[in-house]
């Protein structure tokens, strides 16, 4: 089974970047797509990138220009550089993998907190 390590969350000012790295256990062969989600207090799970094989992105319309999603297949590891980064921008930060088979994985979660 293939386990997702997120690292890279902290406390930035706004305006602010951080960089969150997502490292999966093994091979990402049977990885189609990853991607990153958060979830601020009291709010759903929100969708923020993904990075699908064969190099399509797509990003939230929240992050675009400020957001940056890439991948890493030799190092089975997916970024998210997060620039001019804002209060709203507070949340634990997930990251995502489906597999070809169609089932999903979660990280464990690391906390983003934007200072203002």
């Amino acid at each position: 089974q293939v386990q997702l390590v997120e690292s890279g969350g902290g406390l930035v000012q706004a305006g602010g970047s951080l960089r969150l790295s997502c490292a999966a256990s093994r091979s990402t062969f049977r990885i189609n797509a990853m991607g990153w989600y958060r979830q601020a207090p009291g709010k759903q799970r929100e969708f923020i990138a993904t990075t699908i094989s064969g190099g399509t992105t797509r990003l939230a319309d929240s992050v675009k220009g400020r957001f940056t999603i890439s991948r890493d297949n030799a190092k089975n590891t997916v970024y998210l550089q997060m620039d001019s980064l804002k209060s709203e921008d507070t949340a634990v930060y997930y990251c995502n993998a489906v597999l070809f088979a169609g089932s999903q994985l979660w990280g464990q979660g690391t906390q983003v907190t934007v200072s203002s």
